[in-house]
């Protein structure tokens, strides 16, 4: 039976909370101290990802079925310009998973193709999306798909109780030239 790609409905939020806690989960474990992982994760994607499926001029929520289960899930927003980030208004792909018995069947690839669609439907220019360093695969099926990288998220953990350290090109009082 093949996949269906289909908007999420609330009766899909069981499968939604589960599916974004188990994201939630596999990001924690590649890097606990950058990826929050809350207490009732399970819950908070269920209430988030439904919240989000009921604002389709803005928000989208798709579910991939085989057959009859929910066997992934994708989200993504329409955003505005982020002066931030240097991004333009975009499309934001910010979750998708996929369940292990489902993986290898092309499901995420049409997770991904559905939601830019989707997103370009809204009036999105382009899509942009972060995925984890360590998801390798997730990568992968990025570029095959036509996502280059653009950005590399750097973290470093604050030292407890001390001010970070200095580097050798700053000058006390301002930048690599000191105070004006």
């Amino acid at each position: 039976m093949p996949v269906t790609i289909r908007p999420a409905k609330d009766s899909d939020a069981p499968a939604l909370g589960r599916m974004g806690a188990a994201l939630a989960r596999q990001h924690h474990g590649f890097d606990p101290p950058r990826f929050l992982l809350p207490d009732d994760v399970e819950s908070g994607y269920r209430w988030w990802l439904g919240k989000e499926a009921r604002r389709p001029q803005e928000a989208v929520v798709l579910v991939a079925e085989l057959d009859g289960d929910v066997v992934g899930y994708c989200y993504g927003r329409l955003e505005g310009v982020d002066w931030n980030m240097l991004l333009d208004r975009h499309g934001a792909l910010h979750d998708i998973w996929v369940e292990a018995r489902a993986r290898g069947t092309g499901t995420g690839r049409l997770l991904a193709e559905a939601m830019v669609e989707r997103l370009t439907e809204l009036g999105a220019p382009r899509v942009v999306l972060h995925t984890a360093a360590k998801n390798e695969a997730a990568r992968r099926l990025f570029e095959r798909l036509g996502w280059r990288p653009t950005m590399v998220e750097m973290t470093r953990e604050a030292p407890r109780g001390a001010p970070p350290p200095r580097g050798d090109d700053e000058a006390p009082g301002g930048g690599p030239q000191g105070p004006p």
